[in-house]
């Protein structure tokens, strides 16, 4: 029960701070529970995160319950889910209440160009960290490069492309490259069966 508890907390305190959206947490998450309290490893970690990508839903979302089942179960899984879902709702609940005075005060607005510049370099960081710790592969090099350039470059001339085009070609790219050493692999094997 300990253990639930300090999880509610600790994903109560990065709903709290995680400004920007789900890409935000992804540094918050990984200094929490690879770096702080080693309750995941790097490769899981990183599998985490293609995981709560890949699947329906927001990304910080996702990866709360993921965690959450990996510590607790069914129950870690809805406690952290809960807990991360808690601050934005109070705020959004509140700023709703007086949405449009909100957005005229001045410092707020300043606060919140603030913590863009802010979410930007969380994102940066999460990624560059995942990158050094993605193995270096070349397949793996060439899918982050290419995506890379096309984010930019889709970036620079206003072209729209969902993110989630880039995990199902990435996904797809991946699922040949295994099929086509699956294949090899095979050849091989029944080449060395007809010698023998």
């Amino acid at each position: 029960m300990k253990k639930a508890i300090k999880l509610f907390f600790i994903m109560l305190k990065i709903g709290l701070f995680t400004f920007g959206g789900g890409y935000a947490m992804i540094a918050l998450l990984e200094n929490e529970f690879v770096s702080k309290r080693n309750w995941m490893s790097d490769g899981e970690f990183a599998e985490m995160v293609a995981i709560a990508e890949s699947t329906p839903g927001p990304i910080a979302i996702n990866a709360a319950t993921y965690i959450g089942y990996r510590q607790k179960g069914v129950f870690g899984a809805v406690l952290s889910t809960i807990a991360v879902c808690i601050p934005s709702f109070a705020v959004i609940y509140v700023i709703s209440l007086f949405f449009n005075e909100f957005l005229k005060i001045a410092w707020v607005a300043a606060a919140f160009r603030g913590i863009q510049a802010g979410v930007v370099v969380l994102i940066s960081l999460a990624g560059i960290k995942m990158f050094i710790k993605m193995k270096k592969s070349l397949f793996n090099v060439l899918v982050a490069a290419a995506t890379f350039i096309c984010m930019i470059m889709f970036s620079l001339f206003a072209v729209d492309f969902s993110s989630v085009f880039y995990i199902l070609i990435s996904a797809v790219s991946g699922l040949l490259i295994f099929l086509v050493k699956r294949m090899r692999e095979r050849k091989k094997r029944s080449e060395n069966n007809d010698i023998s």
